[in-house]
C-alpha cells in the first residue's frame, strides 16, 4: 500500500475525533453533524448531477449506497460525537474504535473470502493489545464519566464494520463521487431530521463553530472518509482496518497537544504496539486463502 496514501488516511481520519471535540464546545452533536453534512450534500449533489456520474446505476445500487451511508456515517458518527459530549476523551473514543480491525478480520473470511493469515492475526492481536493498554490509561485518568458512556463508541464501531462488509459484498462498482454524494446526502437527511425534531437545528453564531465545521468537512470527510473507501477497494478489508490501530495513539497525541488530554507512559507503549501491528500486517504481501 502506498505509504503516503496510508499516512494521509490516518491523519485525516484521526482529525475527525479532534473536530468532534472542537464542535462539542459550542453545539450539540446533532447540530454539528447537521451543518457538517447539509451544505456539503447540496454541493456534491449538484456536481454529480451535472457530471452525470450516476448514469448506469440501478435504484437498487443507490439504495445499497444509502444504507452504507446510514451505517458508515450516520450511525458511526452519531455515537462518536455523543460519547465525546458525554465526557469521553477524543483519544479514548478512538481507542475503543480501535477494536474494529479484529472484528473485521474475524469476519472477512466467512463473509468476503478474504482470509486472514497467521502473520496478519499476529499483527491484529498486537494492535488490540496496544488499544487495551492505552484505553486503560485514559480511562484511569478520566473522572466524572459514566461507565456506560464507554460502550457507546462500540456501537459505532460495529456500524462501520457492517458498512464495510456491505460494500465488500457489492457486485456493482460505484464511482467514488457517487458513493460519497449518496452517503453525505443520506447523512444530511438523517441528521437534519434529528436536529429539527430535537429543536437543535439553529447553529450558534460563534466563529469557533464554523471553524469546526470547516475542519470536519475538509479533513475527515474528504480526506479520511474518502481515502477509507479508496484504500478498501485497493488493498482489502484486513489491511485498511489494520491502519485503524494507528487512529487511537495518533488521536491521543493530538488530543494531548490540543486539549491537554492524558498522555503517559502507557499511551506511549500502546503507540509502539500499534506501529508494530501495522508493520507486521502490511508486510504480508499475499493474504492467505482457505
Amino acid at each position: 500500500m502506498n505509504f503516503l496514501l496510508s499516512a494521509a488516511f490516518v491523519l485525516c481520519w484521526s482529525s475527525g475525533f479532534i473536530g468532534a471535540k472542537l464542535g462539542a464546545g459550542s453545539a450539540s452533536a446533532v447540530t454539528v453533524l447537521m451543518w457538517r453534512f447539509l451544505p456539503l450534500a447540496v454541493v456534491l449533489l449538484v456536481f454529480v448531477v451535472v457530471s452525470r456520474a450516476w448514469r448506469g446505476l440501478a435504484p437498487r445500487d443507490l439504495g445499497r449506497q444509502a444504507l452504507i451511508g446510514v451505517l458508515s456515517q450516520s450511525g458511526y458518527l452519531l455515537t462518536v460525537y455523543h460519547a465525546i459530549q458525554l465526557g469521553v476523551s477524543s483519544g479514548t473514543t478512538a481507542l475503543i474504535d480501535g477494536v474494529q480491525p479484529l472484528v473485521a478480520g474475524a469476519l472477512a473470511g466467512p463473509l468476503l473470502h478474504q482470509y486472514v493469515s497467521r502473520r496478519q492475526w499476529l499483527g491484529l492481536c498486537l494492535g488490540v493489545a496496544g488499544v487495551v493498554v492505552v484505553t486503560g490509561a485514559d480511562a484511569a485518568a478520566s473522572s466524572g464519566v459514566a461507565w456506560w458512556a464507554y460502550l457507546i463508541p462500540f456501537l459505532g464501531m460495529l456500524s462501520l464494520v457492517a458498512a464495510t462488509f456491505l460494500e465488500g459484498r457489492s457486485r456493482t462498482e460505484v464511482a467514488p463521487s457517487v458513493a460519497m454524494t449518496t452517503h453525505c446526502l443520506t447523512s444530511a437527511v438523517v441528521f437534519t431530521a434529528l436536529a429539527v425534531g430535537t429543536g437543535s437545528s439553529v447553529p450558534p453564531a460563534e466563529p469557533a463553530f464554523w471553524g469546526a465545521i470547516a475542519w470536519l468537512v475538509v479533513l475527515p470527510t474528504f480526506g479520511g472518509y474518502g481515502l477509507y473507501w479508496i484504500i478498501l477497494r485497493r488493498s482489502g478489508v484486513t489491511r485498511v482496518n489494520t491502519l485503524m490501530f494507528l487512529m487511537a495513539p495518533v488521536t491521543a497525541v493530538w488530543g494531548a497537544l490540543m486539549f491537554g488530554e492524558h498522555f503517559g507512559v502507557q499511551t506511549a507503549v500502546g503507540l509502539a504496539l500499534g506501529l508494530v501491528a501495522v508493520v507486521v500486517v502490511q508486510r504480508q504481501s499475499v493474504p492467505a486463502h482457505a
